[in-house]
């Protein structure tokens, strides 16, 4: 997969000029390549990719969602509670004028990769399980997975963030569903939760 393609492509589609498109893929993959991101990297942008391409005719504004998924993570800090927000009003501020796309749709559904929760546009529905479908991997591939996150949060000791991942796991446990789009529960919700609670286990 060519994240540089795809991702030119989508801009040049939606009305960005070409010297416009090379500084900010230039900025995209510098964001996404520090040394502290582990797992939000363009890893993770790639996986989230093959799903888009694989429902894309399930959504409404797939030019929207895709933007989205390119800049949900672009500010990320393992210490700050505002990234998605910051993350937000950044892939907004780039927005040429006359752009052909909507605005809103894409800060909404940049801020719902915060909560994970059920939206009523569903199109944010299945950006949100773009999202989370990691959780529902082979168990080796979650371990990667869930050992890359401990990296991000090298900055705090385990007596801190052992409570606090099991914390945000038990929250995904809690709700009637983690997924929000029918065709993920379907294949994805049992085997996401018993990945989750093995992790819970071994962090206790």
């Amino acid at each position: 997969m060519n994240l540089k393609e795809i991702y030119s492509d989508l801009l040049l589609n939606i009305g960005f000029s070409a010297n416009e498109i090379q500084q900010n893929w230039t900025d995209l993959e510098k964001a996404y390549s520090k040394k502290s991101r582990h797992y939000h990297n363009l890893t993770h942008l790639k996986e989230m990719i093959k799903g888009f391409e694989t429902y894309r005719d399930k959504l409404q504004n797939p030019n929207e969602i895709l933007f989205s998924i390119f800049y949900h993570d672009f500010v990320y800090s393992a210490s700050k509670k505002d990234n998605e927000l910051k993350s937000a009003e950044f892939a907004l501020a780039i927005l040429p004028e006359n752009i052909n796309l909507n605005k809103q749709l894409v800060f909404d559904a940049i801020c719902a990769t915060q909560q994970h929760q059920y939206n009523s546009i569903e199109d944010i529905n299945w950006l949100i399980d773009f999202d989370l479908k990691i959780l529902a991997k082979d168990w080796d591939d979650y371990k990667i997975y869930f050992e890359q996150i401990r990296k991000e949060y090298r900055i705090y000791p385990d007596f801190l963030y052992k409570p606090g991942r099991a914390k945000a796991l038990k929250h995904f446990l809690e709700n009637e569903f983690i997924f929000q789009t029918d065709e993920f529960r379907n294949l994805y919700e049992g085997k996401a939760r018993i990945n989750i609670e093995r992790e819970i286990e071994l962090l206790n």
